[in-house]
């Protein structure tokens, strides 16, 4: 495409959610993807209601997702336990799935989407291209996912510096009794320096990720599998369910999750979107909602500011996020300390509203 009016990095839910939306105000749109074939990436199986209908205004029916649906958010710590009903119907998708539907409905609604370009460096209003291309736009929209990307660093919070957060994911191949265990619901399991989220996807395989300090994974030698295993034996109700893992297949990981962090301020013509401007703890399961509420709240201030309402736009998500962050921090803490956990799974037990108020108050509220 020549002569953009916008460029797009990065073609996962927040960068194609953007382009629809670009698209469909008469922006001339370029959506730039690093990976030559949509892949499954490591997070983002949960789409929360909020999610949910987003996803149908931006003209992608639910139904066709085929996803998992999923009522009930089950807790698990030692050997405390607890289940509470959502607040409405989510859904367990694969991210190729999701990203695939909205790269398609982007593409149909008029993005120009290339793939396999490798997005290096952002200076001015220029995207420099691993190959060397340079492309220019009046506003770049910079949606690359959890990866880091040169010049825009992302600190996480202090008390994770000194023991960063890494991301582990493991594909549980569908099977009968895995489909008993884990049903309807999207599971979180609780242990030392970290947690596990669970939750059964459209073709009835299970995606099981964990965020977990460095240190933990040190104690296992390193090696994913081996703290995985580690986790099974100290845990009878995450291990019934690894029962049923492939461990020929790798455990993929991600290092240094910023989660917690957030972006405050941008300069005109750069808009910073989903994990770019905010990473918000994986638990409240709100990742692809922010990808969602950010894309949303974008392209209406380049509508109506154009490129000058960049560093608005950014302070003013900034702002949306404080609440849900600090609330998804909280519950993340306690959830990961052994001194706390129980009486959090506990609590959950015998106080449902509180976590169905929880829920609530780590969404990313629309406009």
């Amino acid at each position: 495409m020549t002569d953009p009016q916008a460029i797009v990095i990065g073609a996962g839910p927040a960068g194609a959610a953007a382009a629809i939306g670009l698209v469909r105000a008469g922006t001339k749109t370029l959506l730039l993807e690093r990976a030559r074939e949509t892949g499954d990436a490591l997070c983002g199986g949960f789409l929360s209601w909020r999610s949910l209908a987003r996803l149908e205004k931006l003209g992608i029916d639910r139904a066709a997702l085929g996803g998992q649906d999923v009522t009930r958010v089950r807790l698990f710590a030692g050997r405390r336990s607890s289940e509470t009903a959502l607040p409405a119907r989510a859904m367990g998708v694969s991210r190729r799935r999701l990203d695939s539907a909205l790269q398609a409905t982007a593409e149909k609604a008029g993005a120009a989407l290339e793939r396999g370009v490798h997005t290096t460096a952002i200076e001015g209003g220029s995207v420099q291209t691993r190959d060397g291309a340079v492309l220019s736009a009046p506003a770049l929209f910079l949606a690359a996912g959890k990866h880091g990307f040169r010049g825009f660093p992302r600190e996480p919070a202090p008390w994770q510096r000194a023991d960063p957060v890494m991301g582990l994911r493991l594909r549980l191949p569908g099977h009968a009794t895995l489909d008993r265990l884990v049903g309807d619901a999207v599971e979180l399991h609780l242990f030392d320096r970290g947690y596990a989220g669970l939750v059964r996807q459209e073709d009835g395989s299970a995606n099981l990720c964990l965020a977990v300090h460095k240190s933990r994974l040190d104690e296992a030698g390193g090696e994913p599998a081996a703290l995985l295993h580690a986790l099974a034996d100290a845990h009878p109700q995450l291990g019934e369910r690894l029962a049923f893992a492939d461990w020929s297949r790798d455990v993929d990981a991600i290092g240094h999750v910023p989660y917690g962090w957030h972006a405050a301020d941008s300069v005109p013509g750069l808009f910073r979107l989903g994990d770019q401007a905010g990473v918000i703890p994986s638990l409240a399961g709100e990742g692809i909602g922010l990808a969602f509420a950010s894309a949303d709240a974008a392209v209406a201030a380049w509508r109506h500011g154009g490129a000058g309402a960049a560093p608005a736009f950014q302070g003013q998500l900034a702002a949306r996020m404080a609440r849900p962050f600090a609330i998804a921090n909280l519950v993340w803490r306690a959830g990961e300390n052994p001194r706390t956990a129980g009486g959090l799974t506990l609590l959950a037990s015998c106080v449902p509203p509180l976590v169905r108020w929880a829920m609530h108050a780590t969404r990313i509220r629309g406009d």
